[in-house]
């Protein structure tokens, strides 16, 4: 037998319409069967916190083996996973088509489905994952969304953490006062003396993109315009990513197919699909046709959709970019996120920043700690800014970086927080003590953008 695999991983398609999908005791027999190889493997202690706790049960149990280890303590362990697919991408040499065929974060989901299907999960949380609704709400009421969320805000803040499970402490993302939909109808047309003319895309808003940081597609169309892309913005509805957190899948389902078809006569014509945060690419490529294998609409977006940094890198690698741009004014430290790395494309974001003249550019490439919403959870938070400190220590010692960005927008927002709430991470050779404060740009595109003077 093989230590290892020497071929590219490939995914088995999700049977979550499959009654033993959801068979407690086969899926707790999974469950041993892969925790207790992961036991005897350990490459993956240093990747998140499922690991070190899935490891520390085991160590502390009476016969320092999975079979002292009792079925309701895997919980913590499951709780701990964001679905990030760095152990399944990045780590794991046992995924298939080895024959130990492990799928670790895939796993966690199925544990997920069922306490989702016997109301296990659900209250304030799953409130919190109904995006489109709370961005709708949030954009109409920005000014006092926005200050009802701030940090600084102990009055609201207090009462968010006891009844909705927020950590009083972490950064949340502010509310646009104008979402990307309603942007878009004031974006120039194409150049059509740009070197990419003629070509189309149209760009899927996201729900982050279109409700909390539309500055992200801002940039990306005047890029793109000023290149001769010809763009468009649609945003049928959020990809699924909050609701796959939580397990379920039926919903993720149902999303897939609605954006698929409104999409599809896009494609159709001949239009390239761009999404803007690399969580929602990631289902759009590969989540969702492991989901709905069946559906020819979304196997059709699968093979069309890009990230927006692998998009425009793309563009410049082939068609040459509008020239007009100009260095920075000061370095830049680009986190590469994982649902960036997770979608097998290589450093794009950082490739992206590369791409502006004379500006010193350094790629991080870990864990935040952040994980979608699960970093900003009273039960998380803590946990998260620990596993990110490293990132938090790179991203300003590496570059004494003027600007940083991750692909990862809320990514960003927690790199921040953590790099000026940590005193003993100054910039390289600064003995000061003090905490940097290099300014948070949402996006690598933003910089791009800002470069060009389109911003």
């Amino acid at each position: 037998m093989r230590e290892g695999s020497l071929d590219a991983p490939i995914r088995h398609t999700i049977d979550w319409n499959d009654p033993d999908f959801y068979d407690e005791a086969k899926l707790d027999a999974e469950l041993r069967r892969v925790f207790d190889i992961c036991h005897g493997c350990r490459r993956c202690f240093n990747l998140c916190d499922s690991f070190p706790r899935l490891f520390d049960l085991i160590d502390a149990a009476p016969t320092e083996e999975l079979d002292s280890v009792e079925s309701k303590d895997f919980k913590p362990v499951v709780d701990a996973c964001t679905l990030c697919d760095m152990c399944f991408l990045t780590k794991c040499p046992y995924v298939p088509p080895h024959e130990f065929n492990l799928d670790f974060p895939h796993l966690m989901l199925r544990y997920r489905a069922i306490e989702h299907k016997k109301g296990l999960r659900g209250g304030m949380e799953a409130q919190l994952t109904k995006t489109d609704r709370n961005g709708k709400l949030g954009t109409s009421l920005a000014g006092l969304a926005n200050w009802a969320t701030r940090r600084e805000n102990g009055l609201t803040r207090g009462v968010m953490q006891s009844v909705a499970g927020v950590h009083k402490d972490a950064e949340l993302p502010p509310f646009a006062g104008k979402t990307l939909l309603e942007m878009a109808k004031d974006m120039p047309k194409a150049d059509p003396k740009g070197p990419a003319a003629g070509q189309k895309a149209v760009i899927y808003a996201t729900c982050y993109g279109n409700y909390n940081t539309p500055e992200i597609g801002e940039a990306a169309m005047k890029i793109l315009a000023k290149n001769g892309v010809d763009c468009e913005v649609v945003y049928p509805e959020c990809c699924g990513m909050p609701q796959m957190e939580q397990g379920d899948i039926s919903t993720v389902a149902g999303k897939a197919k609605n954006v698929a078809k409104a999409l599809r006569p896009y494609i159709d014509k001949g239009y390239d699909v761009i999404a803007l945060v690399p969580s929602c690419a990631l289902m759009l490529k590969f989540e969702w046709p492991l989901i709905v294998p069946d559906d020819a609409d979304v196997k059709a977006l699968s093979e069309a959709s890009h990230d927006v940094s692998e998009y425009i890198v793309a563009l410049a690698k082939n068609k040459g970019l509008a020239e007009g741009m100009s260095p920075l004014d000061g370095p830049i430290a680009i986190h590469v996120a994982c649902h960036a790395r997770a979608q097998n494309m290589g450093q794009k974001g950082a490739e992206l920043a590369r791409l502006i003249p004379d500006t010193r550019i350094a790629a991080v490439e870990r864990c935040s700690g952040h994980g979608g919403s699960w970093g900003i959870m009273k039960d998380n938070f803590e946990v998260g800014m620990k596993v990110g400190k490293p990132v938090f220590k790179q991203m300003q010692m590496k570059a004494k970086a003027k600007y940083v960005a991750s692909e990862c927008p809320l990514a960003g927002l927690h790199i921040a927080q953590g790099i000026t709430a940590n005193p003993d991470i100054p910039a390289d050779g600064d003995n000061s003590g003090e905490a940097a404060k290099p300014e948070l740009a949402a996006h690598p595109v933003v910089l791009l953008a800002k470069s060009y003077g389109l911003m």
